[in-house]
C-alpha cells in the first residue's frame, strides 16, 4: 500500500493534495491526521500547518461499503443547487465534520500539553476519531468519563458549525473496544445472578452507547430482559428475570 504525508493550511487542503498525488478519491484511502492547523488571533491561520498521512487502500481486500460521509455530503450539495444563492453559500461555509472536530479537540489537547496522532475512519453512520500517543490516560478518565465528556462536546461543536447532526465517537488507544468487552462480560455475569436469585439488578448510570452494549449482549437470553429508566445523564440499565 502506498502512503504519503502532506501539509496544508487546513486538513482538507492537505488531504486533497495527498489524494491528487495518489490519483484516488477519498473513499479509496485511509487518512491519519498527524497535526491540526493552529489558528491565531481572530481565527487567522497560524504558522503551524495541517499535516496528514494518507494511505491508498488495497481495493481487492475491501468489502463493498455503504454510502460514505463524503458521498452524503456530495448528495447534500446537489440537493441545494436549486436553492437561493445565500442558502448555497451558507452550506458551503460549513466545515467538514472531521476537520471541525480535530481542530476543536486539538485546542483542548494543546491546553493539556498532550501530543496525539489522530486516525479518522467512517463506520456505517459513525465518524470515529482514534487518538494514539504516550500517557493519554488523562483523556480517558475514570471509567471513560473524561472521554465521554470530550465526545459530547465534540458532537455539539460539530453539529453547530456544520449545520447538521453527526454521530461522532472518540477513542483513545483502543479503550472503547476494551470497555465494550468488559461490559459484555459484566452483562453475562449479572444476568446469571438475576437468574439464580430472581432479584432485579440495577447497573450504574451509563451513556447511550454503553447501555446499548448491555442490551445487545443479553437480547437473545430467553430468561432475562433488560430495560432502561431514568433521565440522562443518570439513565440506568435494569436486568430482570422473565416471568415463566
Amino acid at each position: 500500500m502506498k502512503t504519503i504525508e502532506k501539509t496544508g493550511k487546513t486538513i482538507d487542503d492537505a488531504i486533497e493534495l495527498a489524494l491528487k498525488e495518489l490519483q484516488c478519491v477519498r473513499d479509496d484511502a485511509e487518512v491519519e491526521i498527524l497535526d491540526a492547523p493552529s489558528r491565531g488571533l481572530f481565527g487567522l491561520i497560524g504558522t503551524k500547518a495541517a499535516r496528514v498521512k494518507v494511505t491508498l487502500r488495497d481495493k481487492k481486500s475491501e468489502p463493498e461499503k455503504v454510502m460514505s460521509f463524503a458521498e452524503r455530503r456530495s448528495s447534500k450539495i446537489e440537493s441545494v443547487k436549486k436553492a437561493p444563492l445565500e442558502k448555497v453559500e451558507a452550506a458551503e461555509d460549513h466545515g467538514h465534520p472531521e476537520e471541525v472536530a480535530v481542530e476543536f479537540l486539538g485546542k483542548i489537547f494543546q491546553k493539556l500539553d498532550v501530543k496525539v496522532n489522530t486516525e479518522v475512519s467512517y463506520q456505517e453512520d459513525f465518524l470515529y476519531l482514534s487518538f494514539h500517543g504516550d500517557d493519554l490516560g488523562i483523556l480517558i478518565g475514570r471509567r471513560g468519563e473524561t472521554l465521554d465528556s470530550l465526545q459530547y462536546l465534540a458532537n455539539l461543536v460539530v453539529g453547530k458549525k456544520c449545520g447538521q447532526r453527526y454521530r461522532i465517537v472518540l477513542d483513545v488507544e483502543g479503550y472503547r473496544k476494551r470497555r465494550e468487552q468488559t461490559l459484555i462480560n459484566l452483562a453475562h455475569r449479572l444476568s446469571e445472578k438475576v437468574k439464580r436469585t430472581g432479584h432485579n439488578i440495577v447497573l450504574e448510570p451509563m451513556n447511550p452507547h454503553e447501555r446499548r452494549i448491555i442490551h445487545t449482549a443479553l437480547q437473545n437470553d430467553q430468561r432475562v430482559r433488560t430495560f432502561s429508566e431514568g433521565e440522562e445523564p443518570y439513565r440506568k440499565v435494569i436486568i430482570t428475570k422473565k416471568a415463566k
